[in-house]
């Protein structure tokens, strides 16, 4: 066993956080009636993608119904539809659509985790939760070592560089604002961080958010990974 499998095995059998085990294992006995057929996952869900990812991809928290269902991030919602569709257009995934963890989808040089493992109620997830998840997280870099970060929504970017802050490699995360393609270069050999807003229903069905404005960023981190392959 590798290592991010064998923390995907730690993660998987979480029960740091009280109210979140409450919560997804109740979405996960109910169910949604359209899927009333399924075996709702109901567990944390690990993180996905290529061992040897250069990019990696921060999102906030499993769906109730859609991750914390299928069990694999970013899938069996719309908000994953949507992501997938870019990521596969800029050549990170292999299909464009991600419906089970059986459905063939891989993902090219991208690794996907979250700020929080668990479906939180009302997607409101508590500061100790995100506390209780972030050493996931921070497993995760050292293991992948990723030259790219895509924090997807202010919640996670914040979650980033409040990790960086607290390990003392920034010394301010006001110094990096948020928007929608911006992207830093960081001290050090610290990976470049793009920013984007979350694919979620809200940004993208009132056309915050277009696949057009999210393909911009896929590409713009893909011409960077090229670039510092081959310094």
């Amino acid at each position: 066993m590798n290592a991010l499998e064998q923390l995907n095995e730690e993660i998987v059998q979480c029960r740091a956080c009280p109210r979140l085990v409450r919560y997804r294992e109740k979405i996960a006995r109910e169910k949604r009636f359209a899927f009333r057929e399924w075996e709702y996952w109901g567990k944390p869900v690990p993180g996905f993608g290529d061992p040897r990812a250069k990019l990696l991809i921060l999102g906030l928290a499993p769906a109730a119904h859609g991750a914390n269902r299928t069990g694999r991030m970013f899938t069996g919602d719309r908000s994953g539809d949507f992501l997938y569709e870019a990521l596969h257009r800029a050549g990170f995934a292999n299909q464009p659509r991600s419906a089970h963890r059986d459905d063939g989808l891989a993902l090219r040089n991208a690794y996907m985790a979250a700020t929080l493992r668990c479906a939180p109620p009302a997607n409101k997830p508590l500061p100790s939760e995100l506390a209780n998840c972030r050493p996931y997280f921070e497993r995760e870099l050292e293991i992948l070592r990723p030259r790219a970060i895509l924090a997807l929504g202010g919640i996670a970017m914040r979650a980033y560089l409040g990790l960086l802050k607290s390990r003392g490699e920034i010394q301010s995360a006001a110094a990096f604002p948020f928007g929608h393609g911006v992207n830093y270069a960081l001290a050090g050999d610290l990976p470049r961080l793009f920013v984007s807003y979350h694919p979620s229903q809200q940004n993208t069905f009132t056309g915050k958010l277009t696949q057009a404005m999210l393909s911009r960023v896929l590409r713009d981190i893909r011409r960077f990974l090229e670039r510092d392959s081959s310094t």
